[in-house]
């Protein structure tokens, strides 16, 4: 890597670090690595979670962004991304989300699968992911931008943990043979009310397919999936912005319900 090539990724890095830190979004990165390309991106990503894990945190799972189609147009992109979820991500059903632990929150229902074996062939069938799958959640993903305005790129997201926040995993297992993931209906309700709804299909066609992909992508990266690592799939619906002391729930057929509180503090 050529000299200017590092300085800009460790720029990129700089400024993503102190937005994270100080809970105060940056200016978007792309105009430092946006001509590394994707590989500039995760490399940024890469020196992200490189930090955390010496700050002792730890990765227990992936998530995947990019899910939709129509998102994946917008950006002029035609696949997903990824980012490391971590063990302070996470949070269970019903739970209180202090709101100081992000900046600029939305929400979107989700389906989490956990393993039960390894993935780690270059080349997963979709027979492979599905009998490595031990059982699905359902799940709202706390999207978080570091980024001012969520004024972002595929460079900016990717970079920024694929615009990774927090998470919500209900408290329903359930095993995937006996449920159509590509027809499971998703609401999202706040208050009563829908504020998005979807299905399984929004998701690269079948939440299953994101996972395929996920598997192939980080075993031809050197790091392949393992037994007891949880995945979010990607959004079933539009995501939502997140408004202080509002509880979101999300319902999604043939898994159950979950549902986050977020505190005004």
């Amino acid at each position: 890597m050529s000299a200017s090539n590092s300085e800009a990724i460790a720029a990129a890095h700089a400024a993503l670090s102190q937005a994270a830190k100080t809970r105060t979004p940056c200016d978007p990165v792309r105009s430092l690595i946006e001509p590394l390309g994707v590989a500039g991106a995760y490399e940024v990503q890469s020196r992200l979670t490189a930090g955390a894990l010496a700050a002792g945190r730890h990765v227990i799972g992936a998530k995947i962004g990019l899910t939709s189609h129509a998102v994946q147009k917008q950006l002029g992109v035609d696949q997903p991304d990824f980012g490391m979820l971590f063990d302070d991500m996470e949070y269970g059903d019903d739970a209180l989300v202090p709101l100081s632990r992000l900046i600029q929150p939305k929400v979107e229902a989700e389906i989490a699968f956990v393993l039960e074996k390894d993935l780690s062939s270059e080349r997963p069938t979709l027979a492979q992911v599905t009998t490595a799958v031990a059982y699905a959640l359902p799940a709202i993903e706390i999207v978080d931008s570091r980024v001012r305005d969520w004024k972002i790129s595929l460079y900016d997201t990717i970079a920024d943990n694929a615009s990774s926040g927090l998470f919500v995993l209900g408290g329903t297992p359930r095993k995937i043979d006996a449920i159509d993931l590509r027809m499971c209906g998703a609401r999202l309700e706040n208050r009563g009310e829908a504020v998005s709804t979807g299905c399984g299909a929004a998701c690269l066609g079948n939440p299953l397919n994101a996972v395929v992909w996920l598997a192939a992508t980080m075993a031809k990266v050197g790091n392949p999936l393992r037994a007891g690592t949880t995945i979010l799939s990607g959004a079933l619906g539009p995501m939502v912005t997140v408004k202080p002391g509002e509880v979101y729930e999300a319902r999604i057929s043939g898994l159950g319900r979950v549902a986050a509180a977020f505190t005004k503090e």
